[in-house]
């Protein structure tokens, strides 16, 4: 039995499945930019992927650890096709800037319910998503001075590939 309250339960499992279908975005992204013949973009995207997998199951396993139910929902399908490479990542600094939005949300949910041990746990969150808008909304910056086409997009392609 757990003293986590419902609320904070429903809205961790919530999160949780958000956290799976952003790593299923950043997979299909990856895959527009494969198709593309864009292999550095398609890298990083892939390891943005099994980063987004790993905040999923940080949430799964504190479920746990606190005896709370774990709740597997349904995963929206992502969409496949972009108009540009700039596109994705316009749509990813985005999606990082919503997913803010949600951790923030879960820190005041976690106060309002004088959950202390989840308010730290969600601190991690926190810090994380500066770090997510921060990549995001640089690569975002560097396509748009370096225009997305040609010798410049491959130059980045080039440079994203090495992210490990």
């Amino acid at each position: 039995m757990t003293l986590m309250k419902e609320s904070l339960q429903e809205a961790l499992n919530k999160q949780m499945n958000r956290e799976f279908y952003s790593s299923y975005l950043y997979l299909a992204m990856s895959g527009y930019f494969k198709s593309l013949a864009l292999l550095g973009f398609a890298k990083w995207m892939r390891i943005q992927a099994k980063e987004e997998w790993g905040h999923g199951m940080k949430f799964f396993e504190y479920l746990g650890e606190r005896g709370a139910a774990v709740k597997l929902f349904a995963i929206d399908t992502p969409p496949a096709k972009w108009s540009s490479p700039l596109k994705v990542f316009e749509e990813s600094y985005k999606h990082e800037q919503k997913v803010t939005g949600w951790i923030y949300e879960l820190v005041n949910l976690a106060i309002k319910e004088q959950d202390h041990a989840t308010n730290n746990m969600l601190q991690w969150f926190v810090k994380e998503q500066v770090e997510e808008e921060a990549h995001a909304s640089m690569i975002v910056e560097q396509m748009k001075m370096a225009g997305s086409e040609g010798p410049s997009l491959l130059m980045i392609d080039h440079a994203l590939g090495k992210r490990e």
